[in-house]
């Protein structure tokens, strides 16, 4: 048996798996045996991981028609036996020293049951945006507060004790956020630990800017929500949330973020919806930061009127729902979307954006100036 079990789902992802596989078959740690599922894939994928199994033997493939990744991560799942499991991303990179930092880890501690690092944002053809992910630490989540404090980690760069997701119940069908509901199930088990290392690269495909895109935007804001509601229920002990599915066709005949919103609604206590409205709206403001989603018209005109509906909500969820407003406002106004700041901005946070503005805009000055003083200096 191998130390670690490497799980890689892929679909259509023939310009980047390659290079992606070659980075895990080149870790320090040798005695890896990597489980790629082939979710459906239309394009050359298949035919690439083909020749890279016939090449390598600790490579296999598992083909199967299109069922989406939490299938897809199941069913690979069914094909793992080391005592870790290592996730990564068919278009993500793995510097050589990921594994064993991540396995030295988990070995030193055994009260943790997964960890996950720093990576470098790439673009679409690899090329670095100058940030790196930081998701700080999974044990100051906090499932009760809006939106919720989600115990993040970098999930393909997750390495977890396979003993730990299969006492969970492994995926659910909560899609675009099944690991924020993995790790809240988790957490029951053990620690969950981001280290400080940078271990790897992670693809941002920037030039997503479709209907597609936002369309995914909205469900992960639904179901990140709906995860930690999902959490709140298990702590008081009560039924849990049953994610069939299904639920997936619901929210994309929906389309919108209200729709979705009324959809989700029906598993819900009337208390737990109200929970929900808000905190997918600003989850999905808060994604469109730095995510590329392109808001739509009835995303701001929804957005509005559930925070102007929420103007009695406590002080620190009142501050986190006008600096969104302030920040989606600006964004919208350095696009030049000037119909979309209409729609989504109260009156009152206009002057707000304006010195938000203006202090970029010094900040960008004075940048400036710190660089030409230094090549000066050289």
């Amino acid at each position: 048996m191998a130390q670690i079990d490497v799980l890689i789902p892929a679909y259509n992802a023939e310009g980047t798996i390659r290079e992606s596989l070659e980075s895990i078959l080149g870790q320090t740690i040798r005695d890896i045996r990597i489980v790629v599922v082939n979710d459906g894939s239309t394009d050359s994928t298949g035919a690439v991981l083909d020749e890279m199994a016939g090449q390598d033997d600790r490579i296999l493939v598992v083909h199967q028609t299109n069922g989406g990744i939490v299938d897809a991560l199941n069913s690979g799942l069914d094909h793992c036996y080391s005592d870790f499991i290592a996730r990564h991303d068919a278009d993500d990179i793995a510097f050589p020293n990921r594994f064993d930092r991540e396995l030295d880890y988990l070995r030193g501690h055994p009260d943790c049951i997964a960890v996950s690092a720093k990576a470098h944002i790439i673009d679409t053809n690899g090329t670095r945006t100058g940030m790196v992910t930081d998701h700080g630490d999974p044990q100051s989540a906090n499932p009760g507060s809006i939106p919720p404090h989600e115990p993040h980690l970098m999930h393909p760069f997750l390495m977890i004790r396979r003993s730990a997701i299969e006492e969970v119940g492994r995926y659910r069908h909560v899609f675009h956020a099944e690991d924020a509901d993995l790790y809240w199930r988790l957490q029951l088990l053990g620690g969950l630990v981001n280290l400080p290392d940078i271990l790897g690269e992670y693809r941002i495909h920037t030039a997503s800017v479709t209907s597609k895109s936002i369309l995914n935007g909205r469900v992960n804001a639904i179901n990140s929500q709906l995860a930690a509601i999902s959490e709140l229920r298990r702590r008081a002990k009560t039924p849990d949330i049953v994610f069939d599915k299904s639920l997936l066709l619901a929210y994309h005949k929906a389309r919108s973020l209200q729709g979705m919103v009324e959809v989700a609604s029906t598993l819900l206590t009337d208390l737990e919806r109200h929970r929900l409205e808000l905190g997918a709206v600003l989850k999905l403001f808060e994604m469109a930061l730095y995510r590329p989603y392109k808001l739509e018209l009835n995303d701001c005109v929804y957005g509005r009127k559930v925070i102007a509906r929420n103007r009695g909500q406590p002080s620190e969820v009142r501050k986190q729902m006008d600096l969104l407003s302030i920040y989606i406002s600006a964004m919208l106004m350095r696009r030049g979307e000037f119909s979309l700041v209409g729609a989504v901005t109260p009156i009152y946070v206009y002057p707000k954006i304006a010195l938000h503005l203006i202090r970029a805009k010094l900040i960008r000055l004075l940048e400036a100036r710190e660089r030409r003083a230094a090549l000066k200096e050289r």
